[in-house]
């Protein structure tokens, strides 16, 4: 890979930097090389401490990949892109919490406010991600091999830091930021720092147009709705509308890594996806396991975005190393404790033997393939990733038909269990989880063998991405749906008066939404593709980690928005008319309301101005 020569940067004279306006897309780049005799050393941070200690360190680490790959030949140059994501450690009171109990706690604040005090609580959030309590690495990593030098070979990561999971956004710079790196050295690092810092502030579920030098990203960023709960995100933006279906056009987002290649990377295990499903909307803990950083981050961010447009709550590591300091609490799990909810990208063997309570294991990724150098070398913006030039052909698309030899190998497998990828690496998925949704044969068939063309099988992927991104998002909007009517606003009816606090948002009681749904079922949707205990994995997904958070989102935005309608309501109301009406005591009443409504918006405005 390198630096395409029609890409110029400017002089340093023009170099300018707003450092608050680039910390809305990013918090910091870094330069990383893997020394001999001291490990993992951080040469450039910019801006200078925009970490702590702590922080450079579980970076440095995470930007490796496990160990450097020999199976290319001597005096060589081989990159690759991957991404991790790792708790901030600046703030201690927040970073432990559980997405439950911080919408929990906002909860019980929240009780003790007017409406109007509500709303601008939520308005007082600020978009740069302060508080978050990850950091996201995007990572451009060079290995090159020579003979002449120490150990035959040495590495260097350039990586970009930043509060929101942007995959779209930073995929395509790094494409260019490594490379450019690796011509001008650190100048690079204000080259870009100058371009980010003129972006518009980041709109969340829009195509936006990023210049960067003589070229222009054109990406779509991941809907408000679904980005994860410390991310800053303006409440506003939370009201954004979710299309109950996938647009006509398949590179608007519905979720979190939309640009994740679901195909590609599951193409040999496609009849588990349902599965796996199942198992991200209830919570479940996995530990996938690939044979390269790209390949692992990849799945990882494909499972995320299997459950769109629902949030998902539970911690996810697109690449996960020993060196993560959560590593230490996951190894001391006691016999029996349960696993916490997470998603583990890894790509050290160790974490067979150390993380074995984990109770369901995917390995993906093709060691042959060597993904680590092909898919994100060769990505384009959209995010799209070629496969390799072996084509497809329709065994490859693993739909489990039935024959002897399938049969005995499986069953091997089962008994095996994970610790086989021990001395031979293989696509598989164990886990003695049973599915209630059963795989949907017809989409499967709609699948598009690609021959044995690349450029063929690229637009191919393309396509089939398309085709189960469409499926899966039905799935889960249809299995959301019985929920609409706790988040549902209300307006106020004709010829009633405004000034009146609107009515609650219905309340939820889990036992009486179970038995209503047994009553009047599911939708023959659902129906059509559960079996016949569906209300299982309703009572599954009611104790499970992603439903608090996501409804009580809902139920917040809910309420904003029932706000928004009644103060349009009230703005818009003859007071003539309805007092005309009104008793004496019925207009004293309306008075007070008036009266009440008109400090909470002063309050408001003087509050705002602070901002």
């Amino acid at each position: 890979m390198s630096r395409s020569a029609s890409f110029l940067v400017r002089s340093e004279a023009d170099l300018k930097v707003d450092e608050k306006s680039l910390q809305q897309w990013v918090v910091g780049f870094c330069i990383i090389r893997f020394d001999l005799e001291q490990g993992q050393l951080i040469e450039e941070c910019y801006p200078a401490g925009c970490l702590t200690h702590n922080e450079e360190l579980e970076v440095a680490f995470s930007s490796f990949p496990d160990s450097v790959s020999q199976n290319h030949n001597r005096s060589s140059i081989h990159d690759c892109i991957f991404f991790f994501r790792v708790r901030r450690q600046g703030n201690p009171q927040v970073a432990h919490l559980p997405s439950s109990e911080i919408v929990e706690v906002n909860k019980t604040q929240a009780s003790q406010m007017t409406a109007s005090d509500k709303v601008l609580k939520q308005r007082s959030k600020i978009q740069t991600g302060a508080n978050s309590r990850y950091l996201y690495g995007f990572v451009f990593n060079r290995q090159r091999h020579d003979e002449r030098l120490k150990r035959g070979g040495e590495q260097k990561s350039v990586v970009i830091l930043s509060h929101n999971p942007f995959s779209s956004v930073f995929r395509p710079l790094l494409q260019i930021m490594g490379p450019l790196y690796f011509d001008i050295g650190k100048k690079a690092l204000n080259f870009i720092a100058s371009y980010v810092s003129m972006w518009p502030v980041p709109v969340p579920g829009q195509l936006m147009e990023l210049p960067i030098g003589n070229a222009t990203l054109k990406v779509n960023l991941p809907p408000a709705h679904c980005m994860p709960l410390d991310c800053g995100v303006l409440f506003e933006e939370l009201a954004s509308p979710i299309a109950p279906f996938l647009p006509s056009s398949q590179s608007v987002p519905q979720g979190l890594f939309h640009d994740a290649d679901l195909f590609g990377t599951f193409r040999g295990l496609l009849m588990q996806l349902w599965k796996l499903w199942e198992l991200l909307l209830i919570g479940e803990p996995i530990l996938i396991i690939a044979p390269t950083p790209p390949q692992c981050c990849e799945a990882v961010a494909g499972l995320v975005s299997l459950v769109a447009p629902l949030l998902c709550s539970i911690d996810f590591r697109p690449y996960f190393t020993i060196h993560d300091p959560d590593f230490a609490h996951l190894n001391s799990l006691q016999e029996g404790a349960a696993f916490p909810p997470m998603i583990l990208g890894v790509t050290n063997l160790f974490f067979l033997k150390s993380l074995r309570r984990i109770p369901h294991v995917l390995s993906v990724g093709n060691p042959v393939m060597n993904a680590a150098r092909l898919p994100f070398s060769a990505r384009a913006s959209t995010g799209r990733i070629p496969a390799g030039p072996e084509g497809l052909s329709l065994p490859n698309l693993s739909l489990n038909r039935f024959t002897p030899s399938n049969f005995l190998n499986a069953m091997k497998l089962r008994r095996d269990g994970p610790l086989c990828l021990m001395t031979e690496h293989k696509e598989a998925f164990w886990s003695s989880y049973a599915p209630i949704t059963k795989p949907d044969t017809s989409i499967l068939n709609r699948l598009i063998d690609a021959g044995m063309s690349p450029r063929v099988e690229e637009s191919m992927s393309v396509v089939n991405n398309d085709i189960l991104r469409r499926h899966f998002l039905e799935l889960t909007t249809n299995f959301l749906a019985p929920f609409g009517p706790y988040y549902r606003p209300t307006t106020p009816s004709e010829g009633s008066s405004p000034y009146v606090d609107p009515p609650p948002l219905p309340t939820f009681n889990a036992e009486d939404f179970l038995s209503s749904l047994s009553a009047r079922g599911p939708g023959k949707f659902l129906l059509k593709r559960m079996k016949s205990n569906w209300l299982d994995l309703y009572r599954r997904f009611l104790k499970g980690h992603n439903f608090l958070p996501w409804f009580q989102r809902k139920r917040a935005v809910a309420e904003q928005e029932q706000y928004r309608m009644w103060r349009q309501a009230r703005m818009r109301a003859d007071i003539q008319h309805f007092i005309a009406r009104m008793s004496e005591l019925e207009i004293v009443d309306t008075f007070n309301a008036i009266e009440r409504h008109l400090l909470g918006e002063l309050q408001a405005c003087a509050f705002l101005n602070l901002w």
